[in-house]
């Protein structure tokens, strides 16, 4: 059986990072399981514990770091993200293509420890369309709005380390284009083992 790849999402808070993952995640031909990311933040409405993150406190989450539990993690305005090794590495085993959507500093640990690793960031059509959605939540004060567009002008720097950047202006679009990137990957990697 083929190891899984690994594919990398990326982009600025807001950007709909998650809603263009919706679009294809559960397209039968990408093989796709989606690795769900370890938080300490807050659950937001509508959102399930063990499908858009596993909620620990941040004394377990600074136990899974002291073990060598993660791939990678961050800190950001005063909570973990993290993503556990052991669930990534059954999934590829199991020959499942593995989909983590985290933060640029997660990219690069990860990119260090798996370098076939596919990355893949998404892109704002501008910065003001990136503030109007980032608003458009409402549920962050003011201050930490500033902080998300802060650190989103930071990430815009580092382009240069994914291999794919795509623009995010239409969903649907967006999800193509990186159904595309997979599939070829994909094609590459069965071409290469025959």
């Amino acid at each position: 059986m083929n190891k899984g790849l690994l594919i990398i999402i990326s982009g600025p808070s807001g950007v709909g990072k998650g809603t263009v993952i919706k679009e294809f995640i559960d397209d039968p031909e990408l093989n796709l399981s989606f690795s769900v990311s370890m938080t300490t933040r807050e659950m937001r409405e509508g959102e399930v514990d063990g499908v858009n993150y596993d909620y620990v406190t941040k004394e377990e989450f600074k136990q899974a770091i002291e073990n060598g539990e993660l791939l990678e993690w961050a800190e950001f305005v005063g909570n973990y993200y993290g993503t556990p090794l052991k669930n990534v590495e059954k999934k590829r085993s199991e020959g499942k293509n593995v989909l983590l959507e985290i933060e640029t500093d997660g990219c690069r640990q990860v990119q260090k420890k798996c370098p076939d690793a596919i990355t893949i960031f998404i892109v704002p059509p501008s910065i003001e369309e990136l503030e109007k959605r980032i608003r458009g939540r409402k549920s962050e004060p003011e201050e930490i709005v500033q902080q998300r567009l802060d650190k989103a002008r930071k990430e815009m720097d580092l382009l240069k380390y994914y291999k794919y950047v795509v623009c995010n202006d239409e969903v649907d679009i967006a999800a193509d284009i990186i159904r595309v990137i997979i599939r070829k990957h994909m094609e590459r990697q069965r071409n290469a083992e025959q």
